[in-house]
């Protein structure tokens, strides 16, 4: 009977401890009291059960309402629960509310849940609208009129303008106009020199264009960090425009030689032709010749004054430096 009742009693135990657990996970008293003394009153079945039964965590509404309390913003526990569960970081907003309050920057609560919604970081963006940041520009590398390259590097003081940071371009946008400003402003100088003189000028244009247009930020200053000289590009364009007519000439010249070597081939042949013809016309002469002395057409005196034309036309030749016939056409 004693054993009965010490196990009755034993579970008696585990069952208010498991209800005790059960209770405060479902009811954080803990948490309604801290709310409770800070000044926020919370409804402590409504509220907390509720967000229990929501699947939100109360600390992370209750926690920021505390602190939005004492800074004295007006917020309800639905506003920051309903922008949880629309996947917002309700204590990012929250800090953001409470600088811009500081700063005297008019941001309402539902255009800080829009702008952490969109993806931006609203706190970030309240601490740039209320102290600029700087971002320079990689080098951003132009020619001038004379063929000149100049390199320059900028750094751009921005604000946030909170307005436009919903839908607003970012810092790749700027930076981005601005190296085209830069490009644009380099390359209509007459000479690098003016550029290296002046450096500032280069910011006075692009600060006049207007960059800044659909961005999320304010441009407040332009500032030509560094300016160096690159490459003579233009001296680098006409070598290489030499070099390349150098090497159309010589084409040419070789196209020219090439044709030259045809024509000398094709008149080597035309004279080897030529000797041929010669050649085979001289080889019937003895036949022409014999033929006459069967027709009775040549006399022995006649052949020998043929004879002796040849001998003295080849005796002209050999002091003429003029070729001698074979022998066998004698």
């Amino acid at each position: 009977m004693e054993a009965l009742l010490s196990t009755a009693g034993l579970l008696v135990i585990l069952a208010i401890v498991l209800g005790l657990i059960i209770f405060l996970y479902f009811i954080p008293v803990g948490l309604w009291i801290t709310a409770f003394f800070s000044g926020v009153r919370l409804r402590l079945v409504r509220d907390l059960v509720g967000m229990r039964l929501r699947k939100v965590p109360p600390h992370l509404i209750v926690r920021p309402l505390i602190t939005a309390y004492k800074a004295g913003l007006e917020l309800s526990p639905p506003q920051l629960e309903a922008h949880y569960l629309a996947g917002g970081h309700v204590q990012n907003v929250v800090r953001a509310l409470i600088s811009a309050d500081k700063a005297n920057i008019d941001l309402t609560f539902e255009r800080a849940a829009a702008i952490d919604l969109a993806g931006r970081d609203v706190f970030e963006a309240v601490q740039v609208s209320v102290n600029p940041k700087v971002i320079e520009t990689p080098p951003v590398t132009a020619m001038a009129k004379d063929g000149i390259q100049v390199r320059a590097i900028a750094r751009v003081t921005v604000r946030a303008n909170i307005d436009r940071l919903v839908g607003g371009a970012g810092e790749e946008t700027i930076l981005a106009r601005v190296g085209e400003g830069i490009v644009t402003t380099i390359g209509s100088a007459d000479s690098h020199k003016a550029v290296l003189e002046n450096p500032d000028s280069i910011s006075k244009v692009v600060l006049s264009k207007g960059l800044d247009s659909g961005t999320a930020f304010e441009i407040l200053s332009i500032d030509i960090a560094d300016v160096d000289v690159g490459e003579n590009i233009g001296a680098k364009l006409q070598a290489d425009q030499a070099e390349a007519d150098l090497k159309i000439a010589r084409a040419k010249a070789e196209e020219r030689r090439a044709a030259a070597v045809a024509r000398e081939q094709e008149m080597r042949a035309a004279v080897q032709e030529q000797r041929a013809r010669v050649v085979a016309a001289e080889a019937e002469i003895p036949l022409a010749i014999a033929e006459a002395f069967r027709k009775g057409n040549l006399g022995v005196m006649d052949y020998y004054n043929l004879r002796n034309i040849q001998a003295d036309t080849r005796m002209r030749d050999a002091l003429g430096g003029g070729e001698t016939p074979p022998s066998g056409q004698e």
